[in-house]
């Protein structure tokens, strides 16, 4: 009889300690889930805050870039006019934003009007020039540029315009470049990463070689914003861009 209770005895001990260990390792999982939602709370909320500063800068770098866009795009527009070019100065394309919705991009025209045209002659007739492209995309010595184009697209005149689109939210003053929708597949694995982030009318890629870098280099360096996107690293791209502009640095 004193056996048997002595064994319930130790069953129930074995018991109670087994649930203790359970309750232990409840309240444990309790305290990193906390901790764990603790730390997404603070990172939303830093996310927030970082968007909301971003916003507001771009509503206001657009709306002082807007009133100094109209008498530049005057200038421009004699400018052109006087060496018999008469088109529009304003030139729009289809290019990939946000989350891959696309939206119509506005910049100064620096190619002739039938720029794709001659693009795509180009590729065919000259086997040297299709193989820079492929792996550039873009020429070294581009016969789409007009002359006036030259000059604004060294001092990066020609994308004062996408000031319109950092005002419509469809852009920021910071971000990745605006890809074009048939250079899609050629973003390969990249894709994903860089249409996280709003593209920008300047960005770690124009500060950090910009036309020097090949395509691929390019994708890199715009993979890297998307998954180190901050407040400082914005505020250093801010900045380096007007040494870049300053110094026509990987402009061409």
């Amino acid at each position: 009889m004193d056996e048997v209770l002595v064994k319930e005895q130790e069953n129930s001990s074995e018991e109670e300690i087994i649930k203790t260990k359970e309750i232990i390792m409840d309240l444990d999982a309790y305290q990193k889930e906390q901790e764990e939602l603790e730390r997404v709370n603070k990172v939303s909320v830093r996310k927030l805050g970082y968007l909301f500063v971003k916003r507001v800068f771009d509503i206001v770098c657009g709306l002082i870039g807007v009133v100094i866009l109209i008498p530049v795009g005057i200038i421009l527009k004699i400018i052109t006019m006087a060496t018999g070019d008469f088109h529009p100065i304003i030139f729009t394309q289809n290019r990939i934003g946000k989350n891959g919705k696309e939206f119509k991009f506005y910049k100064f025209r620096s190619m002739v009007p039938n720029a794709d045209e001659v693009l795509f002659r180009t590729l065919e007739m000259d086997k040297v020039a299709a193989e820079e492209y492929k792996k550039n995309k873009k020429f070294k010595n581009d016969p789409r540029i007009t002359k006036v184009g030259k000059v604004i697209r060294k001092l990066s005149i020609d994308e004062l315009p996408q000031l319109i689109n950092v005002l419509k939210g469809d852009m920021s003053i910071i971000g990745n470049r605006p890809y074009l929708p048939r250079e899609k597949e050629d973003m390969e694995e990249y894709y994903e990463d860089i249409i996280k982030t709003k593209p920008g009318i300047t960005g770690y890629w124009q500060v950090n070689g910009r036309s020097k870098t090949s395509f691929k280099e390019r994708l890199k360096l715009e993979k890297y914003y998307s998954n180190n996107y901050s407040l400082i690293l914005d505020i250093k791209i801010f900045f380096k861009t007007f040494t870049a502009v300053l110094f026509g640095k990987g402009a061409e």
